[in-house]
């Protein structure tokens, strides 16, 4: 009998490592990470293969700490621009991988072809395979085949994605880094085709370290000997880190600016900091097809033009609307990137409207604090990293460009948790989170408490915690109706609510909005 999705789903979450040896893990640092290779080589054995068998896939190879999501999806549009079609008469590929994590809503958005999420099909016939094949090899060797068979939740999505672009005959597989790069799982590639550094920045410092000289470290660690590296602009000390890095690995580094092509490309990724992700992405297709396309617009290839403009990253800088509201969708989680998603909300927002008259009789404290014609909110979690320090970088952000010291009329600050009735939905279940902390809302209650401490005591948002998305999008939706329900343009009076700080709880909050597709525009 052939097994399901649904089966497949099951068995994964049952590789999650749960929150009592994350905290274990967080406690006793980085160190754990050195022999993760060495484990990782091992299990590819398991299942059939020497890393090096992974060249057939002339990988592209990114890793870093905002961006690199988004530059990969950049690279995958750029490539699959030369499959067959109509406006492709000369092919050079005909299966492209992309393999990301985290994902939004379904576990299968994580291993793509052709910028396609595996069939719910595809998912369970590749998953069994690889979870069979362990399984095999554990009886074989007189071991148990319980959980003890099988690597933890991550090692195996990579594992399995590893096989099913090998099974898939795929031409060539963007890899995208999970954590740093030296001890990822995804650093058993032997020759990748190229590698890219995207934007780095102070994160996951429990594994990699607080400075941001051992993250460059860690993420320098994806560059091999011989092949071409790029990166983007980083900060002094980062750079130093990973040109020195470059010359013990014999890699060549190249420092890539903003293309100022760009300038006449509407990419499919429209905030203005996507553009340093677009030119990394330009460098590294460039190099995988040994081309050297010139930034000048005219001699920029056309499959790179349709690629950054066609292409499609839920959840990154994402607008919807429904009645009444407009909602702006980042999933944001690190300090520099939620600077960057209140900046992106910014730019869509008119500030509060004030006439001559009002500017010159109203003190600036008054100007600053008046309230907006239209009702702001927010919708927010963080639940692993410092989240009143998050919330603290997006007030100030937002505060500075609205030029307004309370910068939301509403606050509602959430769970990860899908719904109040039934749970987690399947392909997002998560156990490495102590279920107790959940519960109490005690992440959620300080945030709140931090939210209202930076507003002031007067005229500040109305703030309210709730335990699961599907009622924080409802409660945005009764502010909405006790608007009027008025249309959500850029001149009226409707709810724009910001929904950020967590790639889960985006997840989440777009699968409560599908749940009300017919009333919710993309």
């Amino acid at each position: 009998m052939e097994r399901t999705y649904s089966e497949a789903v099951a068995a994964l979450n049952t590789l999650q490592t749960n929150s009592a040896v994350i905290d274990s893990i967080r406690k006793l640092g980085k160190s754990l990470n050195t022999q993760a290779i060495t484990e990782m080589i091992e299990w590819c054995r398991r299942v059939g293969y020497e890393p090096a068998d992974f060249d057939r896939l002339r990988p592209i190879h990114v890793a870093g700490t905002k961006g690199k999501g988004s530059t990969s999806a950049f690279v995958s549009s750029i490539l699959v621009q030369y499959l067959p079609s109509p406006a492709q008469p000369n092919p050079l590929f005909r299966k492209i991988g992309l393999y990301t994590s985290p994902h939004l809503r379904f576990v299968r958005e994580r291993i793509q072809i052709n910028n396609e999420p595996l069939s719910e099909s595809q998912f369970a016939k590749y998953f069994f395979e690889t979870w069979d094949r362990l399984e095999e090899t554990a009886r074989a060797r007189g071991e148990p085949t319980d959980k003890t068979a099988k690597p933890s939740y991550f090692r195996f999505l990579t594992l399995m994605a590893f096989h099913t672009y090998m099974r898939e005959e795929v031409d060539t597989a963007i890899i995208e880094c999970g954590i740093g790069g030296e001890y990822d799982s995804t650093n058993i590639i032997v020759h990748p085709s190229v590698t890219g550094i995207t934007s780095l920045d102070i994160d996951h410092v429990q594994l990699l370290g607080n400075t941001i000289e051992e993250i460059a470290w860690h993420k320098a660690g994806i560059m091999k000997e011989g092949v071409l590296a790029y990166t983007v602009p980083q900060a002094a000390a980062a750079q130093a880190v990973l040109e020195k890095r470059a010359v013990e690995k014999s890699a060549q580094l190249t420092t890539v600016p903003e293309t100022p092509v760009l300038a006449n490309i509407k990419l499919g990724l429209e905030a203005p900091f996507q553009r340093s992700n677009a030119s990394l992405a330009i460098a590294l297709a460039a190099a995988h097809l040994r081309i050297a396309p010139s930034i000048a617009p005219t001699n920029l290839p056309q499959e790179f033009i349709r690629g950054l403009e066609q292409v499609r990253w839920p959840g990154r800088c994402e607008t919807r609307r429904e009645k009444g509201i407009t909602w702006y969708i980042d999933s944001g989680h690190t300090l520099e990137s939620i600077r960057l998603a209140a900046s992106w909300f910014a730019s869509h927002i008119s500030r509060p409207s004030q006439s001559p008259t009002q500017s010159q009789s109203s003190p600036p404290n008054q100007i600053r604090n008046r309230k907006p014609k239209h009702k702001r909110v927010l919708l927010f979690n963080q639940q692993t990293r410092d989240a009143p320090a998050l919330a603290r970088a997006l007030h100030s952000t937002l505060s500075s460009a609205l030029d307004d010291g309370k910068p939301f009329t509403h606050a509602v600050f959430c769970t990860n948790l899908t719904s109040r009735t039934s749970g987690y939905h399947p392909d997002l279940v998560s156990i490495n989170i102590d279920k107790k902390i959940v519960e109490a809302l005690e992440v959620q209650r300080g945030l709140a408490d931090a939210w209202s401490e930076l507003d002031g005591d007067e005229g500040g948002a109305e703030v309210v915690v709730k335990g699961s998305i599907e009622e924080a999008v409802w409660w945005v939706r009764n502010v909405a109706k006790e608007n009027g329900g008025e249309g959500s343009d850029e001149e009226g009076d409707g709810v724009r609510c910001l929904v950020t700080g967590s790639v889960h709880l985006v997840g989440g909050f777009l699968e409560v909005l599908e749940g009300a597709k017919g009333d919710v525009d993309g």
